[in-house]
């Protein structure tokens, strides 16, 4: 068995190969289809093969997997860490192939298809959103150059926004720009809808997507961006470890016998799924039910802001429990829940059923929204005891009044 380094380029890939303990360079590899096959069946079955986790990686992976007994994409932060003062192409694929037969390499989990193509389709999205949020801004800077009150509605890019920034008086370069960056923000909204066609589509025939569709304050971008940064739940043997790979967790700096300090969240992992956590935080915490009742709580101690990504982390805990158990959220509302699955179905092209229901009804009427509002405001208030009894345990005053359970607490 042999142990095989690449470091890889836009280009060409560095080669470095370790046989019997010794490490002698292999050439480099022009980074194209047809060399790197010719290159992968020139490996043996039982060889091991290393690459830094990059642009073209993965792709370079799926070609050379066939042929070989196991790929391995390291970790590229990691590996630079074990770098030397010295630094060039041969000495890093000479550093990844030691690394490897070792047993010290950081490796990066592989995604299967399905996953690949929602990080893709997030990760586009994302860029599109920034693009017209550019643009948007450069409206606002318009206007504020040239002293224009606020507008009198919500959304100035709506149709009454407009009609309102069409009746301003602008010099005709400024004209020039609000015209341009809203033929780009139209362009723009384009492409977002295509891009939420498509998240649709997946999530209406993906069993995991639908569930996470359950949490407050989710919709499909969010499951979408939650499940392609998971990939496969089983990775993740606790909750703890995916809090950790989405990167909120807190950092702690602990040394000799002082006390361990925590700080900001680490921000580790994908920054995609992490914003729309948030979002679902800020949503889910004004929202009735437990995770405001948590967010008030943490509120009164921490700030709104920190109590906001204590909520997202809550959220990254459910999630991880509903898809290792196969289960709904508890407290979802039913209605809330056929009513964004209707939605996807429309956003996909089904026909309307105006006029022609029949069955259960979709959107829900007033009154079942209020009864399962109710329904939340008892669990709210149930989790508010429940901590309310916890703490006083916690303080060693016994049992709370009114507690409900007259059994000892277990401490």
């Amino acid at each position: 068995m042999r142990f095989v380094g690449l470091d890889v380029h836009r280009d060409f890939c560095e080669v470095a190969v370790m046989e019997r303990g010794v490490v002698r360079l292999g050439g480099r590899v022009t980074a194209s289809r047809v060399e790197l096959e010719l290159f992968a069946a020139s490996l043996g079955r039982e060889d091991q093969v290393v690459l830094e986790a990059t642009g073209n990686a993965v792709e370079i992976a799926r070609i050379i997997e066939p042929h070989v007994g196991r790929v391995v994409l390291a970790n590229p932060k990691a590996v630079k860490a074990a770098t030397q003062t010295a630094k060039t192409d041969r000495l890093d694929a000479r550093l990844l192939v030691r690394l490897l037969a070792s047993g010290f390499l950081p490796e990066v989990w592989t995604p299967d298809e399905q996953t690949r193509v929602l990080r893709r389709r997030i990760s586009r999205r994302t860029q599109l959103v920034r693009q017209r949020t550019r643009e948007k801004n450069q409206v606002h800077a318009v206007l504020i150059r040239n002293l224009k009150d606020r507008a009198p509605v919500t959304d100035v890019f709506g149709v009454e926004g407009r009609r309102w920034l069409a009746d301003q008086e602008l010099p005709s370069d400024e004209r020039e720009t609000v015209e341009a960056c809203l033929r780009g923000i139209d362009h723009l909204d384009q492409e977002v809808a295509v891009i939420d066609r498509a998240l649709a589509e997946l999530t209406l025939a993906s069993a995991p997507l639908r569930r996470l569709l359950t949490l407050p304050g989710t919709n499909a971008v969010t499951a979408c961006a939650l499940l392609g940064a998971i990939g496969d739940i089983a990775r993740f043997p606790t909750p703890g470890h995916l809090v950790s790979y989405l990167g909120l967790d807190p950092r702690v700096r602990q040394s000799g016998s002082e006390p361990a300090r925590h700080g900001r969240i680490s921000k580790q992992g994908p920054g995609d799924a992490r914003h729309v956590l948030v979002e679902a935080a800020w949503h889910a915490a004004r929202t009735n039910g437990p995770l405001r009742a948590f967010h008030q709580r943490v509120a009164l101690r921490r700030g709104g802001n920190i109590a906001t990504v204590a909520v997202a982390r809550k959220l990254v805990v459910i999630a991880w429990h509903m898809l290792s158990k196969e289960e709904d959220y508890a407290y979802a509302r039913a209605s809330l829940v056929r009513e964004k699955i209707r939605r996807l179905e429309l956003l996909t092209g089904a026909e309307q059923r105006k006029g022609k229901r029949g069955g259960v009804r979709v959107f829900a009427k007033r009154h079942q929204h209020d009864l399962e509002k109710e329904l939340a405001r008892q669990a709210e208030a149930a989790y508010r005891r429940l901590v309310q009894d916890w703490q006083s345990t916690q303080k060693g005053a016994g049992a709370a009044p009114g507690r409900a359970s007259c059994e000892p607490s277990s401490g």
